[in-house]
Formats: structure tokens, sequence, C-alpha cells
């Protein structure tokens, strides 16, 4: 049985934890190629060793997303090695999270270059790669806090700017055979969620069962949730859907 990412090549900012992590397994699994920048090496180092230990092609290397050049030489690097850059996940992420009267201007600035600004980075280097072979897959991660969230002003903003992001780029891009769509998470368990455990003083098992209980499915999300969203997305019969933002939320988000 063919899997459905043979011969594609799967680029993830980010892709050494958590989701980021769930997303290039689930691409190696179904057979792409995958790269992975991130600026955690020990992350980086241990994910790079456990698929290549399992037989797959990766392709892994510490770069930041906030730094052009940087993006720009990893893009090329892969393009390089494996032929192609058929679909990026813009996941790279970070929180800094305050009430507004406290939040610095460097919690503001920080949330905002690496979401948005290293999409932007990411996107524009991958489009000339996917402009010229006439196809490609951008999915960027956004989250259920673009709707608002109380102690994320910087957090919210960067992510619904996310989506009007991958609604321009679906607008542009959709003649070249690429296509674009955003994946939003509602309350997913990861290192990054622990960290908020931790910072509103709650042990983290607490922490899940009462998100949990205000869930409709009665259950927190996993990265491997997102995984399979992502995988749809990046799916070539799933040519007629850009620009479309999807809550993998466990139930319905206004």
């Amino acid at each position: 049985m063919t899997e459905r990412f043979d011969g594609r090549t799967a680029f993830v900012t980010g892709g050494s934890r958590g989701i980021g992590k769930a997303i290039v397994e689930r691409f190696a699994m179904e057979g792409a190629k995958v790269a992975i920048i991130d600026v955690n090496e020990q992350a980086l180092r241990e994910t790079e060793a456990e698929l290549k230990e399992k037989g797959f092609s990766v392709y892994a290397k510490v770069a930041s997303v906030t730094e052009k050049d940087q993006v720009e030489q990893a893009m090329q690097e892969v393009a390089e090695k494996f032929g192609s850059v058929d679909i990026l996940v813009n996941n790279a992420g970070v929180i800094r999270d305050n009430l507004l009267f406290k939040m610095t201007d460097e919690d503001w600035l920080t949330v905002m270059d690496i979401h948005l600004k290293g999409a932007f980075y990411a996107a524009r280097a991958a489009q000339q790669y996917m402009v010229k072979n006439k196809y490609g897959r951008i999915i960027n991660i956004s989250s259920t806090s673009a709707l608002g969230n109380r102690g994320q002003a910087n957090y919210s903003t960067a992510k619904a700017g996310l989506q009007g992001l991958t609604k321009t780029l679906a607008i542009e891009l959709g003649k070249y055979g690429i296509t674009a769509n955003a994946v939003a998470p509602g309350f997913i368990e990861t290192e990054m969620t622990k960290a908020t455990a931790e910072r509103v003083g709650i042990p983290f098992d607490e922490f899940v069962k009462a998100r949990a209980n205000a869930i409709p499915v009665q259950r927190s999300g996993k990265p491997e949730d997102i995984a399979h969203t992502v995988a749809f997305f990046a799916d070539e019969r799933s040519s007629f859907v850009s620009g479309q933002v999807i809550y993998v939320a466990g139930g319905p988000k206004n």
C-alpha cells in the first residue's frame, strides 16, 4: 500500500517537541521525508535520533524562525537534500502570558516575532520552491486563543494574525497549485500547557481535569489530534480546501 506522502518533503518549524513532534512523526510514518528546524538543540537531536533509528529520512537543524537568513538557508538545504519542499507547517511558538497592564514590550515583541515574523519568513522562503513545482501545502498552527483569551493579549493577537496570513496566502498562491490552511488547537497536553499550569500554581493533573470537564467531548486534546488534522490539509486530495481554519478543540468555538 502506497503511503499518502510518499515522495513529498514536509518542513516543520518547532518540530522537536509537543505538537510539532507529533506532526513530524505523522508525516514520517506516512512516507514523507521530514525536515525540522528548532532552537532547542537537545530536543532536536533527540527527535532526530528517534526518527533515524526508525529508518526515516530526516533533516534537522538548529535555526530560529526569527532569523531570515537561517530560515532561507535551511529551506535551500532541504530542497537540495530531498529535491523539493512540498509541505510547510508553521508550528514554532512561544507564550509570554500576562495581563495587559503587566505585559512588557519584550513579552509582546517576542511572541509577535516568533509566531508572525517566523511564519512570514518560512512561507516566503518555501513558496519559491512550491511555485516552481506548481504544488504546495502551507499549514499554519493558530489557536482557539485567536478568539480572545484572558492574559494572552500578545498570543491571541499573533494567532489571529496567522489566520489572516493563511487566508491571504490562499488567495495569492492558489493559482500555483498551493493551498494554505490553519489548524487552531484548543487545550492540548504539551510542555507549553504544563508551563501554564505551573504559572497559575495548579498541579498539571488537576489543571487537565478541570479543562477537560469544560470540553464537550470530555477529554483534553493530544498532540496527535492536531497532527491528524494537519495531515488532512497536507493531503493531495485536499486540493479544493484552502484558506480555511479548523478549530480542533473537542467542541464548537464561536
